[in-house]
């Protein structure tokens, strides 16, 4: 039985090629097989995680031996996640799409609704289940987006990341930038699918991941001297970020374990943590290179669990959902 007092530990995990922060010009997708060394500690632990999933993981063998054994067993979730520049149709909206990843809401919207059916139509057709979870490629939702998730069936979107603007993170480089989500809610809440950001009376949750402003008051002071140079930024990011994530990084362990005690602290409904499936294998992202650095990081991931474990419940994005909404229910018969 489920304590409904405590957080629900939704851990989410983006589900898709190697390394692609480097742009590659081909898309490999080799972090497949280490994905069950992965679940094996969440399965330890008593957690349950939900695997988004892009276009090219779809068409790697080793996912899909790996998903079919998941879900055969029912020990997570399978979600879309959808990456624009490679999910089809081709369209090309930039000169080199690869490169610029350009977010799918910088696109026409019967280019972006084809591209959303045919990633969920692939997902369920492949995997034999209702696809009801889902996250944006590089965060990059709106309106648009959130009415289309809402027309297939969706139940769950997490694209949301409070207290974080994306302006900055070109996509298009004849567009604006990403989503800039800095007064979003940290709390789940049913969108308002004519604005995001609102509370609404629509059957789409919004899960946001779990973002803490630092609080370090040194900022307001450092942060005008150190943006004028890239170097500078680099350390602020590093040494005195603006936000903490529920997401590892080598060097957050502290921070991610103070999080935890937060929201047990608050009350909070849930916890989102988040990795990508590259980030679990030596050499596919920039945080983790070297076998070394996947030792550390399970380390980190043992002691976080450990906490998790003894501190909230688990649950998928889909079964999250079914708990909340039985809440909310409740909450307005009252």
């Amino acid at each position: 039985m489920k304590d409904a007092s405590r957080p629900a530990f939704l851990i989410t995990v983006d589900t898709e090629g190697d390394d692609l922060w480097a742009r590659p010009r081909a898309i490999t997708t080799r972090n497949a097989a280490y994905l069950p060394r992965f679940q094996a500690l969440c399965e330890r632990h008593g957690l349950r995680p939900t695997y988004l999933v892009t276009y090219e993981m779809v068409h790697s063998g080793a996912f899909r031996e790996f998903a079919h054994d998941l879900l055969r067993r029912n020990a997570g979730e399978i979600g879309m996640h959808l990456h624009a520049w490679n999910t089809p149709p081709l369209v090309p909206l930039t000169p080199d799409d690869l490169r610029h990843q350009p977010y799918l809401v910088e696109y026409p919207e019967p280019v972006m609704a084809e591209k959303v059916r045919v990633l969920t139509e692939l997902l369920e057709d492949t995997f034999g289940v209702k696809m009801q979870s889902h996250r944006a490629g590089r965060w990059g939702f709106n309106e648009t987006y959130a009415q289309l998730l809402i027309r297939h069936g969706y139940l769950v979107d997490c694209s949301v990341t409070p207290h974080v603007s994306w302006r900055r993170h070109a996509g298009d480089p004849a567009g604006s930038g990403g989503p800039d989500y800095t007064d979003f809610p940290e709390e789940p809440y049913f969108v308002d699918p004519e604005d995001i950001r609102r509370d609404g009376s629509s059957p789409l949750l919004e899960v946001p991941v779990t973002i803490v402003p630092s609080g370090l008051p040194a900022l307001r002071l450092l942060r005008p001297l150190l943006t004028r140079t890239s170097s500078g930024r680099r350390l602020l990011r590093r040494l005195l970020p603006e936000v903490y994530w529920l997401r590892p990084d080598r060097r957050n362990l502290p921070h991610m374990l103070r999080i935890v005690q937060r929201a047990l602290e608050e009350g909070r409904a849930h916890l989102e943590f988040i990795v990508h499936s590259s980030e679990l294998m030596p050499g596919g992202s920039p945080l983790f290179p070297t076998e070394t650095h996947i030792e550390r990081l399970y380390a980190d991931l043992e002691a976080l669990f450990d906490l998790v474990h003894r501190t909230c419940h688990a649950a998928t994005l889909a079964e999250f959902y079914a708990e909340f909404a039985v809440r909310r229910s409740a909450e307005v018969s009252a």
